[in-house]
């Protein structure tokens, strides 16, 4: 979405202050000069870092004066937080004391930028010596003060020179135009600034790509076999690769692949009680064979889970692993360090619990203990330990129950040593939790849309995840469902409702995911509640990838369309269309260069739908060159539409395809 001069101007989402400014010489008992107030964009006044994609420009927009009419200059000062210098872009006066600078940070990394400004005393002296001038005014002074002010701002020895000249063809000719030509301004860069402002440092977060947009594939690995009853390898994940790349799936996600706890095992549906032959929960981490940092042997060994990364690199994927920071009783930590564990009063260890509900297959570490620092150093070593295997992404299991403070450290030292590291949050709870755990760092976040379902509470939450300052760091991963998630509305089975909610995940947000078995349309829950019946998550299931009924060839397509439209490939710029219809949505979508525009209209009824689409003159294009929608083209069908009255009429049958997505062309 093109930001509006309002907007830019009014500093949306930023905090204004009127004590944001660092004087140089802060001894000086006057205070600043200049006032810095309103920058944008920032977080919580600059306790957060913003983030960018690498390669994307960024936007700084504030407001800077003084008191006077002295003509005034402005730069926003970057650079990467590890570095020493400075770099330096030239800030634009706008309107309203609003300026606006441009930097271009290059590659991922934590970031720092801030403002500065002072009087370009040169500047004003040409702006008073030109307005005399034309006033016909006797300017001998003038030029006397302009020879002074170039001695007290000690500039070079060039500019000097160049103004002594341009003062004698004056005295010579009448000709100013030495004086006021460009090169003498240039040549006074090098002036002193002696009321130079800087306002306070601000962070920024640059990731990569895959940051912004991917498509996820979540897998339980050891349900990737082809005999029923018999665990799955990663060599039966590897022969499933190039099906899932074919799908058009960036991100190849495993649920956790450790060794699984033998105590207090969890049987199918989640029994107390374990039979003969019941793998166990994959989030009870840790026996025998290890912990967070082995692998379930039954999976195969190290080198093997190395090759699937490959396989997965080859394919143009990547691997992503649960990292659930929870042990089974039997985790070598126990034993190894049971100062990391806490115990009831009677000496027995203390179980995970959610009351009334009780977790007795796993224990939570104790991130309170006398030992925490060893603790907090062990789990950043886990996820090193990952890295240097090929995983740069990690779906981080339940965020929301650890101490933010822990996260914040460990993200930050992780992308120290690996700035390409992308974290997602999977924390279902309370809105302004999952904020903070964006905020302190997490690269994306899980959401509400699962439950979203409705016109108005869809676009409402859309319009709430897309404004500021939630554009500027919150990035969410809408998962249709999850292995402990089967939503109500999917339960009936109903195709055009499995394809519905993929499309309106696939094109809402740049990244989505869909769980092993929805493009089967798995949907069979446990009776009254929002989970899967025969769980995979308590035991191995096998699966007919080709079953007749499956919607493989339509998560192609949208994955297909995604990948060939940039405008699909982010969330932030979103804009509601009117659809006189309240059972069917639509969207308009631009890319951040505006080369590509993209309408989605999405049905939320399993019923034809007929409807005026309405496209209110909105504008698309590069920044600068923006026009009117005139015409759409169907990226299924390469049907062309023309609007009429800013709008055109359409039709929808969910049972043939839910979702009609079109090429805007201005």
């Amino acid at each position: 979405m093109k930001q509006s001069g309002a907007q830019k101007t009014g500093g949306r989402g930023a905090h204004s202050s009127l004590d944001e400014v660092l004087q140089v010489s802060p001894a000086d008992p006057t205070g600043p000069r200049f006032r810095i107030e309103d920058i944008f964009p920032r977080v919580d006044g600059g306790r957060y870092p913003v983030k960018r994609i690498a390669g994307e420009s960024v936007d700084v927009w504030a407001d800077i004066f003084r008191d006077g009419h002295d003509v005034i200059a402005a730069a926003v000062l970057w650079r990467a937080e590890s570095d020493s210098d400075w770099r330096r872009e030239p800030m634009t006066h706008h309107s309203n004391d609003r300026w606006q600078g441009v930097f271009t940070p290059p590659r991922p990394g934590s970031y720092l930028y801030q403002i500065e400004a002072w009087t370009d005393h040169f500047a004003t002296w040409r702006k008073e010596f030109k307005l005399k001038l034309d006033a016909g005014q006797n300017v001998a002074l003038e030029l006397r003060d302009g020879f002074e002010l170039l001695n007290e701002l000690a500039v070079g020895e060039n500019a000097l020179k160049l103004f002594a000249a341009a003062a004698d063809d004056f005295a010579a000719t009448g000709s100013a135009a030495g004086l006021l030509d460009d090169a003498l301004a240039t040549a006074m860069l090098s002036a002193q600034r002696p009321d130079l402002s800087r306002s306070h440092a601000l962070p920024l977060t640059v990731d990569r790509e895959r940051a912004r947009s991917g498509a996820w594939y979540e897998m339980v690995p050891r349900s990737q076999g082809r005999v029923p009853g018999q665990h799955g390898t990663f060599d039966d994940c590897i022969a499933r690769v190039p099906e899932i790349a074919a799908l058009g799936f960036d991100v190849l996600y495993l649920t956790p692949i450790h060794p699984i706890g033998h105590t207090n095992r969890k049987g199918r549906n989640n029994a107390t009680t374990a039979q003969a032959g019941d793998p166990g929960s994959f989030y009870a981490v840790g026996n025998e064979h290890g912990g967070h940092d082995a692998v379930h042997p039954e999976l195969g060994t190290l080198a093997d889970f190395e090759r699937l990364v490959g396989a997965c690199r080859a394919h143009k994927m990547e691997v992503a692993i649960d990292f659930a920071v929870q042990c089974s009783p039997d985790h070598p930590w126990l034993k190894q360090h049971p100062e990391w564990f806490r115990t009831r009063p009677d000496g027995s260890i203390r179980y995970a619990e959610n009351p009334p509900k009780k977790y007795e297959d796993i224990v939570n570490p104790d991130f309170a203990c006398a030992d925490r620092i060893s603790l907090w150093v062990a789990l950043r070593d886990i996820i090193i330990f990952w890295v240097d295997r090929g995983v740069r992404i990690f779906r981080v299991d339940n965020p929301h129950t650890k101490p933010l403070p822990f996260w914040e450290w460990l993200i930050r030292e992780v992308r120290a040593q690996h700035p390409d590291t992308i974290f997602l949050a999977e924390a279902f709870t309370r809105p302004k939790v999952m904020k903070a755990l964006a905020k302190i760092g997490f690269t994306q976040s899980y959401s509400y849309f699962t439950w979203r379902t409705g016109k108005e509470e869809i676009q409402a939450y859309l319009s709430e995840l897309t404004r500021y300052p939630e554009r500027d760091y919150y990035r969410a991963n809408f998962f249709v469902t999850t292995p402990d998630i089967l939503p109500i509305q999917l339960q009936s089975g109903e195709p055009w409702l499995f394809k519905a909610r993929a499309a309106l995940a696939a094109t809402l947000s740049s990244n989505y995911g869909i769980y092993n078995g929805y493009e089967l349309l798995e949907h069979e829950p446990l009776p009254g509640r929002e989970e899967y019946l025969n769980s995979e998550k308590y035991e191995i299931r096998v699966r007919d990838w080709n079953k007749p009924g499956n919607i493989k060839d339509y998560l192609k397509r949208i994955n297909t369309i995604r990948r060939a439209n940039p405008a699909l490939l982010q969330t932030a710029n979103l804009r509601f269309l009117q659809v006189d219809d309240g059972n069917v949505t639509g969207f308009l979508k631009e890319s951040v260069d505006g080369s590509n525009a993209v309408a989605a209209v999405i049905a939320l009824s399993n019923a034809p739908h007929q409807f005026w689409l309405h496209f209110g003159g909105e504008l698309i294009g590069p920044s600068g060159a923006q026009r009117p929608v005139r015409s759409i083209e169907n990226l299924r069908t390469g049907e062309r539409h023309m609007l009429e009255w800013n709008g055109v009429r359409l039709r929808i049958d969910p049972s043939n395809d839910p979702a009609l997505l079109f090429r805007c062309y201005a």
